[in-house]
């Protein structure tokens, strides 16, 4: 049955010998940091324009532009690169987006998550 897998970048976060393993691609962990910023309120989109409803038409290589994560062992890294709304607080936003990936990934995965180190692009006026 793993031979039906498609080869990709995982990471084991529970194996036992009876049961089996369970790993976790890349890509998840970047879709759940790209779905939590752009889900914060005072963030217009990922850079890039990219919206929830795009991020679902187009699938998880287009966050790659906005959303770099890097896995070692069971800790994970993230940069992320957003538009924020016009008047939001650069500061406030951006703690905000910071403490809601680091929960959406530990939640969601298990794994700690050392750093998310966010980059403001833009700013949407419209």
């Amino acid at each position: 049955m793993a031979e039906t897998f498609e080869q990709r970048s995982a990471h084991t976060v529970y194996e036992k010998e009876k049961v089996g393993t369970v790993e976790i691609a890349d890509e998840v962990f970047t879709v759940i940091a790209g779905l939590a910023a752009t889900e914060t309120e005072g963030v217009s989109s990922l850079a890039g324009d990219l919206t929830n409803a795009v991020i679902g038409r187009l699938g998880n290589k287009s966050l790659s532009k906005a959303v770099k994560v890097d896995v070692q062992d069971s800790s994970v890294s993230v940069d992320v690169a957003l538009v924020l709304e016009a008047g939001a607080s650069i500061p406030e936003t951006s703690a905000r987006v910071q403490e809601k990936i680091r929960s959406a990934i530990e939640n969601m995965t298990g794994m700690t998550v050392e750093n998310v180190n966010v980059r403001i692009s833009g700013v949407n006026f419209g």
